[in-house]
């Protein structure tokens, strides 16, 4: 069985999996995004070296900053994670949407990596050269996909030609047969806000500025994950572009629009319950909820 403990950032999902993985006896998998990879610890707000001793943390810190983990490399890691919990509680903790349904789902991804040289050559074409190639090729994919969006069109390009099939052919979901129970932790926007503020200023306190310099010294200012959320900002104060207070200000304002999102793809996700992160019973009723949920398959 599979508990999800998922939501926007700064909502809390850290501290709360904490608690329900030790009352559970049980290991936490990560699901997100950036904490896969090593070094990127403050800007990520990695679980700390303490709260990984308290509770053992799966699939943190386990990639290379210059390498790429593919969706379906995570899927397969956390899948394996999952099926070697048998019967007892396997705990499914984070924000980025699309590893958690990857897994909730059991989504078909083509296992087909990433083709840089492939990439480079299809991107000389342009946008609007690449979108029509699409419709002729896979017009099922390409009416998914918005005209602008080159990312995506890339992508099933990038699909096709290796494979020969179309990426809307080898999509789809097969859902786990083990019983799922996934918790959304939200709150009001103006609490979301303040907690928001409240983890951007902690992390300077903890040493986000000496961390993006180190990160840029040995990897290169033009590393990819350094223009990601927090990094960006703080790189740009490191380059004397903006003031310290406009980037920590930055930061909260990328941050809230990316916890925005985050809330909308959340909230069209059926089959999740709702708790209020703010709420004095919150581990209480997470907890008796859970233990239904365990009573009920066992």
């Amino acid at each position: 069985m599979l508990i999800v403990i998922c939501g926007a950032t700064a909502t809390g999902k850290s501290d709360l999996a904490l608690q329900v993985a030790q009352s559970l006896n049980t290991a936490i998998i990560s699901a997100d995004s950036r904490q896969v990879y090593r070094e990127f610890d403050i800007g990520t707000a990695k679980p700390t070296i303490a709260e990984q001793k308290l509770v053992t943390h799966h699939l943190i810190d386990i990639c290379q900053p210059t390498e790429t983990l593919t969706l379906a490399q995570y899927q397969q890691l956390a899948n394996n994670l999952i099926g070697d919990r048998q019967n007892l509680p396997s705990l499914l903790v984070g924000g980025t949407g699309l590893y958690i349904k990857s897994i909730t789902k059991g989504l078909k991804i083509p296992r087909v990596s990433p083709q840089p040289k492939l990439r480079s050559q299809l991107a000389l074409l342009g946008q609007t050269q690449l979108y029509a190639y699409l419709t002729q090729v896979d017009a099922d994919a390409a009416s998914k996909i918005h005209p602008n969006d080159k990312v995506r069109t890339l992508r099933a390009l990038e699909v096709f030609y290796v494979t020969g099939i179309p990426i809307s052919q080898q999509q789809g979901e097969n859902p786990p047969n083990y019983p799922i129970l996934q918790i959304g932790l939200d709150c009001d926007v103006a609490a979301l806000d303040r907690r928001i503020a409240k983890r951007t200023q902690k992390m300077i306190e903890l040493g986000l500025i000496a961390e993006v310099e180190y990160l840029c010294q040995k990897y290169g200012e033009d590393l990819p994950l350094l223009n990601t959320l927090g990094y960006g900002e703080i790189k740009q104060y490191l380059k004397n572009q903006i003031t310290l207070d406009e980037a920590i200000a930055l930061t909260i304002t990328h941050t809230r629009q990316f916890a925005k999102r985050q809330r909308t793809w959340f909230r069209n996700t059926a089959d999740i319950e709702w708790f209020d992160s703010n709420s004095p019973n919150l581990i209480d009723t997470v907890l008796t909820r859970i233990q239904k949920f365990v009573e009920d398959f066992n």
